[in-house]
């Protein structure tokens, strides 16, 4: 029985349910990161005894469970895309925009399948504005497969905030301290490759890469669902 299907206990001196205690353990993450969570934690800022949680959640995996379901609540499409490609897209953005917020979303993301109620409505509107263009088999390897970028597009985003809070430098100011050890080494010749890149390539922030990387995905699925069955 997973913990939507478990009735909650009847109400005590110290109202609880599964809702102020989740709101309470998504604020604490919010503020200190999932090592800040622990149902001791979450009962202290309750103002309730730990053991009463218990009747609620039997364990923290659980409750990690009931806080990536509320924040698929934010992630949830505000209207009905368009196609299969605008569902593609603002899944990924939104998904995107809601690890921002609550950054260790991102160390949540990419595990095991979300069965929560809002995890389902967005697994169901996202596989839905496929349905019928391909049998369900490229359908599924096409949402896997831009899930995989998004996922790891936004826990690259999200470490590289971490290492500027952490090390107080931005990521300019690293790659100014880092600078003159690089240009020594690329002086060698030894990595042409990386030298083009670092002397030509353009510079773009978090947000232009992500979107790029994200359509060159999108159109990579196309051209497979454009392909005949067989």
């Amino acid at each position: 029985m997973t913990v939507w299907d478990r009735p909650e206990p009847p109400t005590r001196p110290v109202p609880l349910d599964r809702e102020r205690i989740v709101g309470a353990a998504v604020a604490l993450a919010d503020e200190g990161g999932l090592e800040a969570v622990s149902l001791r934690k979450v009962a202290a800022r309750l103002d309730a005894g730990p053991m009463r949680l218990y009747g609620y959640i039997a364990t923290k995996e659980e409750l990690f469970d009931l806080m990536v379901d509320e924040v698929y609540g934010e992630i949830l499409p505000e209207e009905e895309p368009g196609d299969w490609r605008e569902a593609l897209r603002v899944l990924a953005h939104r998904t995107r925009q809601a690890a921002l917020r609550h950054e260790w979303l991102a160390d949540l993301l990419g595990g095991r399948p979300a069965l929560g109620p809002n995890g389902l409505v967005v697994a169901e509107a996202t596989l839905s504005a496929l349905d019928g263009l391909a049998d369900v088999d490229t359908v599924m390897r096409a949402v896997e497969t831009v899930s995989a970028y998004f996922t790891g597009a936004i826990r690259h985003e999200i470490a590289n905030l971490r290492a500027e809070r952490a090390t107080g430098l931005s990521k300019h100011d690293w790659q100014h301290a880092a600078g003159p050890r690089l240009t020594r080494m690329l002086a060698t010749g030894r990595f042409p490759a990386l030298a083009k890149a670092v002397h030509d390539g353009t510079d773009v922030d978090a947000e232009a890469s992500f979107a790029t990387g994200l359509e060159w995905v999108l159109d990579a699925v196309a051209a497979r669902l454009a392909l005949p069955s067989g």
